[in-house]
């Protein structure tokens, strides 16, 4: 096959995206994907987006088919679902889409832009030449054989697995698997003939019936939801389906539904991989763990890890160099733009995982967890408690020093985490900056 100049693994949201991008700039670029053409876009997913999103790439927002409802925000319960937060604001103010067809949009912008799409067709291997990825070796369905398919430089984008990550040699630098801890696994279903509506998206923190994650109801309108339950992958994890079974569609609300749809996936909920690039070679959306840790929506974020990387395959081929310094520039720009509060909402991951569903109630219901918190933390991964907002829930946390205090640690780490990340360093300064990385979350095993 011909040599591309950008070779894009995976025509999800990511991959799209980045294919469109590079494409209308002037690149050769080949999207590969493993599904037939026109089910691309089909994936398991919450199906909900925040409109700054769209504003921050200048994209349209959904409409057609595409859009099926209007969210203003979302409605988060405690455990026992006694206390719950309303979460409203321009950031949390976004769609309930229907996902194969915004896929599709994405899709046909790509091709429209000039890239060429080979569907039906696996990566297998990356090729490799004196120390960079030079294309990929792909299995094609119809017509059935490998393929070489040669590129100057290659994106993965190919999901949580990694199909061309998880395959380079440890010189490369890239982190190749993710911890089980970091990741959710998710059973959700369209059910329809559902009496409810709601604009906001519901979403229920319990630790007993979906531990280390939690289950959502989105309404999709004309009687449809998106419902689903999500468990962290820790050893003997519950399955997400029985759980959803047994303790969500059991509920009055579900008696008369009937299921549309339904799926599993996994999820990378963690800061983003603390590289996303080495020689030739690119990593964007799931297949950077670039999912926000709290929520699990990553339309958004690959989105704009698509753009940024299309920009920078632009200027490295524009210098003739698609060595790691080359590329370095896309770590700077995505981490300072939205990798930064991933990474500060990854320490609040861990706090909600760490405290119990009793804890949890209390600390909703008498304040010690505010709305305020968590839209300040969902908008800009920060978390600040004052002196005298300190004194003031201790007083309403009597007896729950403890919880107090993981609060009062986790607003501090946040902070600590997301100036590291704000301060992304050039190549060499890189292992120096890992291992500061690495002892804010050392320090958290206390």
């Amino acid at each position: 096959m011909e040599r591309q100049d950008l070779l894009v693994v995976g025509a999800g949201t990511a991959g799209a995206t980045t294919a469109a991008e590079a494409a209308k700039r002037g690149l050769r670029v080949c999207l590969v994907d493993m599904k037939p053409s026109e089910l691309i876009g089909q994936k398991v997913c919450g199906d909900a987006i925040a409109r700054h999103h769209f504003d921050r790439l200048n994209m349209p927002y959904p409409s057609g088919e595409e859009f099926e409802r209007g969210m203003k925000g979302m409605r988060i319960f405690a455990p026992d679902r006694e206390t719950a937060f309303r979460i409203l604001g321009e950031g949390v103010t976004g769609f309930v889409i229907n996902r194969h067809r915004f896929g599709q949009r994405l899709l046909k912008q790509a091709l429209d832009s000039g890239a060429t799409l080979l569907d039906q067709t696996r990566a297998i291997t990356p090729l490799l030449r004196n120390g960079c990825v030079t294309g990929i070796e792909a299995e094609q369905t119809d017509p059935k054989g490998r393929v070489e398919i040669p590129a100057s430089i290659t994106v993965d984008a190919s999901g949580y697995s990694g199909a061309i990550r998880s395959r380079l040699p440890p010189d490369f630098g890239l982190e190749s698997t993710i911890s089980s801890d970091d990741m959710i696994v998710a059973y959700r279903e369209i059910r329809t003939d559902v009496s409810w509506s709601s604009d906001l998206g519901e979403i229920y923190l319990t630790q007993e019936l979906a531990p280390g994650g939690y289950y959502w109801i989105f309404d999709k309108g004309n009687g449809k939801v998106n419902v689903g339950l999500g468990v962290q992958m820790t050893e003997k994890h519950p399955n997400p389906k029985e759980q959803l079974y047994r303790y969500v569609l059991s509920q009055a609300l579900f008696k008369e539904s009937k299921p549309e749809q339904g799926g599993g996936g996994v999820v990378p909920t963690r800061r983003p991989m603390d590289c996303l690039v080495s020689n030739g070679v690119m990593l964007a959306g799931d297949a950077a763990c670039l999912v926000n840790p709290i929520h699990g929506g990553g339309i958004g974020p690959s989105m704009l890890s698509g753009k940024l990387a299309a920009e920078t395959a632009v200027e490295a081929l524009e210098k003739h160099d698609v060595g790691r310094e080359a590329l370095w520039q896309y770590n700077v720009k995505y981490m300072q733009s939205y990798g930064a509060k991933q990474a500060s909402l990854d320490i609040f991951r861990l706090l909600l995982q760490s405290i119990s569903d009793d804890e949890l109630n209390f600390g909703m219901k008498n304040r010690l967890v505010k709305e305020e918190d968590v839209l300040r933390a969902s908008l800009a991964g920060d978390l600040r408690l004052s002196a005298k907002d300190k004194a003031e829930r201790a007083l309403r946390g009597a007896g729950r020093l403890g919880l107090l205090l993981k609060l009062e640690k986790t607003a501090a780490k946040m902070r600590e985490i997301r100036t590291l990340y704000q301060d992304y360093p050039p190549p060499e300064d890189f292992e120096r900056w890992k291992r500061n990385v690495n002892s804010v979350y050392e320090s958290l095993k206390d």
